[in-house]
């Protein structure tokens, strides 16, 4: 079958981050690669990705493109849902013959009400749809793929789950990179904590942190970190220059790049004659001999979700790292050179004014280059959304209004979903707002005209967020 990738049309500056299309409107220009759709689209001859939002497709110039396909599998989430099935019925309208197949997590949380969602929708593929698509478009009957729930003469049947990729399957699989050369503008991607222009991809799969908001390990990849050989990855990352040649920074996407410290350890001794520099996402439990190692490999950043500064909250979310060893890992980052972009959340269970205040307190006192403050979003197929259903803590349905701004969907006795709301645009200002900070930032302007019109740049987007938010409250 003539195939498409398709990630929809979205919400006017809507955040895409890590394939989740998160129910936030982003505080500064960024776009990440819908590394997802990639893997299967270079294991179907012919077959064409389309990333919808960067390369400025509106709903009508998608179904113009999309309409010329056989099988269109399109991205979803739990807050662009609905926006997507509008996609789809456009799609199916112009073409009535073609097949549509919604993944994401979404489908993989709720298959059943997915295909109920529209009867547009043929197929729902669930978890790792890399092979399910593949067998889809080669026209298998549909009762023997693994993975899938679909729709046929009004029924709704659900295959049984496909196991995950092996680490032997992993490295089998296509160079998404190569994918990315043949249907992106890698220029048209933005990482608010990577250098411009950044190329992300994935040296593995799954996460053996048992966080219970963190989407992904609990509904689509497993717990379990599956890993692509450090061989297979220096074969990819070596051709990226010639692919890419103004990238100055390659992303390593892996829920938790350093769960594996001694194949970390590998992949950056292998990257360091390349004189390639990278980033990764860890979690703030890494030894200082590994730390050194990645570092003399060409690292530059990590993204650590510290999440919280309160100890109690920490345990409630199953975070396993504590406070005190998150702090002696950033020493040593700090110490090494190594810079941070720390993510906070705000809502969690166990959260009050109190630990708000907390965790702000935290958040200066680890001194990262950057930070992000996000509201907890209980995603179906989470602990998190188990939580808040059963004691009547969701409070708001659905999780996004039509202008694309984030609600915060919890609320607490003594801590109301406004409270949480306004305290992000606190917590940023208590963080960027000292003087510490501003002279950091004005230093590091005053070094690079290059980096001057960055900062200068995203301040400007990031005033103008905060102010947009101030009139939501409004």
């Amino acid at each position: 079958m003539k195939t498409l990738f398709l990630n929809p049309p979205s919400y006017e500056d809507f955040d895409g981050g890590a394939g989740s299309r998160y129910q936030a409107t982003r505080e500064v220009w960024s776009f990440w690669y819908p590394t997802w759709l990639a893997y299967p689209a270079g294991m179907i001859p012919g077959a064409r990705l389309l990333d919808a939002p960067p390369h400025g497709y509106d709903v009508a110039k998608t179904i113009a493109e999309a309409k010329n396909y056989d099988l269109v599998v399109l991205h979803t989430s739990t807050p662009s849902f609905r926006m997507d099935v509008r996609t789809a019925e456009s799609i199916k309208a112009a073409n009535p013959n073609c097949t549509i197949a919604f993944v994401g997590g979404h489908p993989t949380a709720v298959p059943e009400d997915t295909l109920k969602g529209s009867e547009v929708i043929d197929i729902a593929g669930r978890k790792e749809f890399d092979y399910s698509m593949v067998e889809v478009a080669r026209g298998m009957d549909w009762s023997k793929i693994g993975g899938i729930s679909y729709r046929k003469n009004g029924i709704i049947h659900h295959n049984p789950d496909r196991n995950v990729l092996s680490d032997e399957e992993l490295d089998k699989l296509p160079f998404v990179t190569e994918v990315y050369e043949k249907n992106l503008d890698y220029l048209k991607y933005n990482s608010p904590y990577c250098q411009y222009p950044y190329v992300s991809l994935y040296t593995g799969r799954g996460c053996p942190a048992k966080c219970t908001f963190c989407l992904w390990p609990q509904v689509t990849q497993g717990h379990s970190y599956r890993t692509r050989s450090p061989e297979n990855v220096y074969e990819e990352v070596a051709a990226m220059k010639a692919k890419f040649p103004k990238m100055k920074e390659l992303f390593f996407d892996d829920d938790t790049f350093t769960a594996d410290p001694p194949r970390a350890r590998k992949i950056a001794q292998l990257l360091k004659p390349l004189g390639i520099t990278w980033s990764t996402n860890s979690r703030a439990n890494v030894d200082y001999e590994t730390l050194k190692v990645l570092k003399e490999g060409g690292l530059r950043l990590f993204v650590v979700g510290y999440e919280t500064g309160n100890a109690q909250i920490l345990k409630n979310i199953k975070k396993g790292v504590g406070l005190d060893r998150a702090r002696r890992f950033t020493q040593d980052c700090h110490k090494l050179g190594i810079l941070i972009h720390g993510t906070f959340i705000l809502g969690l269970p166990g959260e009050t004014k109190e630990t708000i205040e907390e965790s702000m307190t935290f958040a200066r006192e680890m001194d990262c280059e950057t930070i992000q403050v996000s509201l907890a979003s209980p995603y179906p197929g989470t602990e998190l959304f188990k939580y808040v259903t059963q004691n009547g803590y969701l409070a708001v349905d659905p999780l996004l209004d039509e202008s694309g701004y984030q609600k915060c969907t919890v609320t607490y006795p003594g801590l109301s979903g406004d409270e949480i709301y306004k305290a992000v645009e606190r917590f940023y200002r208590s963080f960027y707002f000292r003087p510490r900070y501003i002279f950091k930032a004005v230093r590091k302007m005053a070094s690079s005209s290059e980096e001057c019109r960055r900062l200068l740049k995203e301040g400007k987007q990031f005033l103008s967020t905060m102010r947009q938010r101030r009139a939501q409250v409004a």
